[in-house]
């Protein structure tokens, strides 16, 4: 046993007085040593119930002959986040996830690890370090809230950001944003659309990574406390087995995790974090991987904020697994990959079944031929961008208008709202990227003040940034390279004509070559906004969104 190192022999037996300070006996020593990475914390809601998955995961790893041992992993709440300096900070913690989590694991000498996530960074962060570590995982997610119920529809965070943007255009009273606000959100879980961290948790699934129901199973379903039990027994397996992470996490497995994205409609975000995994198994990833699987791969699922339905009626109709079986109809997916049941995919959705077609398309009959998410090139975006297609309404699809450009996100938000931006305009936020946020703010705000106000299907929004997988519309991210490194997006001028086209996906910035290489060779870079602290360290280090934004030592370093 890998915990042999810190557990057995003389020269350990200063390691073993410490064990028993802790008050773990001989016996429990003689067992496998499975270290239970838990984001318990009281400020995030998708994390408020860990304690009893982390509990319950305990007690499945008791059953099977191992002794569990917790320890903690941070979490950002990316809603409470939102719209401030706290924003700068979600992002990076990935990192910070995966570097402690590492830490930790190799320090301790654990056996084998079960990862209990539930919110946006959190997921790949984890995803990250176990590939890293590489001893047998399994990973339990905290499970998706149940959505909220306001005046005769379900709800959810999305519609509760917009509800503000509809108070500033005065088309709804402060009662109506209280009702929101008092109904939006009615239980604790990862919010309860197809936003980013259920997005990540249902590509856990089909990673391999997760148990099938991970990424769909309500957080307030016992449900969820048995499949966290089943995780800590099936932990146990991988280890007697020792199949690891990266036996799970390959290649092909990255694609099927690609493929699945297009059929969900998933979280822009994940073209950030299916690059960083799959930089953590060695796989050279570039966003461009996404087009030709999405010209192959039928949209099959509208889930909020697309469309009307939320995970729990994803859960009702299958799961992750019907949806699966419905790809591989066309064969679309790797079946003989191996997954965390110690069987392979193929073997995993064998007897699944599309409990409803309302929910999940059958193959034969999706939302669209092509998947969610497309990545745009152009003169304004050399390196790529990203858009979720599926949530852009059809008159969006080919626009083109006047640049109204803006250095930070406040100054847009200030000009939306103020009514500055007008139908036909695209709002453009530089220095927002991984360096010059520093961070790569998401920007719900931006997007929900622009459908609130009742432009978003009249006006884009293209940044170096990022959205949330709240956001829906014609919101272009992840431009690269980014304004903060001399990006073309930084030589846009207020009222150059920009020329989206997503079906053939190009972005241009409609100004003539020797224009804009006047006006880069013009061009200074700005001071860094941060200078001090962890924020300054990421932005010397991090890459590009095209490339997952991964941290990476300069050449020469």
């Amino acid at each position: 046993m890998k915990s042999d190192t810190v557990t057995k022999g003389v020269q350990q037996a200063p390691h073993r007085s410490l064990f028993n300070a802790l008050g773990y006996t001989k016996e429990e020593l003689e067992k496998p040593l499975v270290g239970i990475v838990c984001s318990y914390n009281e400020i995030v809601p998708g994390h408020m119930n860990l304690d009893k998955i982390a509990n319950a995961v305990k007690m499945g790893v008791a059953m099977a002959g191992g002794t569990p041992v917790m320890f903690p992993a941070i979490a950002v709440c990316d809603g409470i986040a939102m719209g401030h300096i706290g924003m700068k900070y979600s992002l990076v913690t990935r990192d910070l996830i995966a570097d402690s989590t590492e830490a930790m694991a190799l320090a301790h000498q654990f056996d084998a690890l079960v990862m209990i996530p539930n919110c946006d960074k959190n997921v790949p962060g984890l995803l990250m370090a176990a590939a890293r570590i590489n001893v047998p995982t399994v990973f339990v997610s905290g499970g998706p809230m149940l959505a909220g119920h306001v005046k005769g529809h379900k709800t959810s965070l999305s519609s509760m950001f917009e509800a503000v943007g509809s108070y500033a255009a005065g088309t709804m009273s402060e009662e109506d944003v209280t009702e929101f606000e008092n109904k939006a959100c009615p239980t604790c879980g990862s919010c309860s659309g197809m936003y980013t961290a259920n997005s990540m948790n249902c590509l856990t699934e089909v990673l391999g990574m997760g148990l099938p129901g991970n990424g769909t199973i309500p957080a307030v379903y016992s449900e969820r406390i048995r499949l966290a039990k089943h995780a800590g027994m099936q932990v146990m397996e991988m280890y007697r087995r020792n199949i690891r992470p990266r036996d799970i996490m390959t290649q092909d497995a990255i694609l099927n995790a690609l493929t699945v994205d297009m059929a969900l409609g998933c979280s822009t975000n994940s073209m950030l974090h299916i690059p960083a995994i799959a930089h953590e198994i060695g796989m050279d990833f570039e966003i461009d991987f996404a087009n030709p699987i999405s010209e192959k791969t039928p949209n099959l699922c509208h889930l909020a904020p697309a469309g009307p339905t939320y995970m729990e009626d994803l859960n009702e109709a299958g799961g992750v697994s019907a949806v699966m079986k419905e790809l591989d109809k066309k064969g679309l997916l790797h079946t003989d990959c191996m997954t965390v049941t110690g069987k392979t995919l193929g073997e995993n959705i064998k007897d699944a079944v599309n409990k409803d077609p309302n929910v999940i398309r059958p193959i034969e009959n999706p939302y669209s031929e092509t998947g969610g998410l497309a990545v745009l090139k152009g003169n304004l975006a050399p390196d790529g961008s990203v858009v979720k297609r599926s949530a852009v309404v059809e008159e969006m699809m080919v626009h083109e208008g006047p640049a109204r450009v803006f250095d930070c996100e406040e100054d847009a938000i200030d000009a939306i709202k103020s009514g500055k931006i007008v139908a036909g305009d695209v709002v453009v936020i530089r220095y927002e990227g991984p360096k010059g946020g520093p961070g790569m703010r998401e920007m719900l705000n931006p997007t929900s003040a622009i459908a609130g106000m009742g432009l978003g299907s009249s006006v884009a929004l293209i940044t170096d940034g990022r959205f949330s997988g709240a956001s829906r519309g014609a919101s272009i991210g992840h431009v690269s390279p980014e304004a903060a490194v001399g990006g073309p997006i930084a030589l846009v001028e207020e009222g150059d004509i920009i020329k989206i086209d997503i079906p053939n996906l190009k972005l241009e910035l409609d100004v003539p070559e020797d224009v804009l290489a006047r006006r880069k060779e013009q061009w200074t870079p700005k001071q860094p906004k941060v200078t001090t602290g962890y924020l300054a360290r990421y932005a010397s280090l991090v890459t590009s969104g095209n490339r997952g934004a991964v941290l990476q030592i300069p050449e020469g370093k």
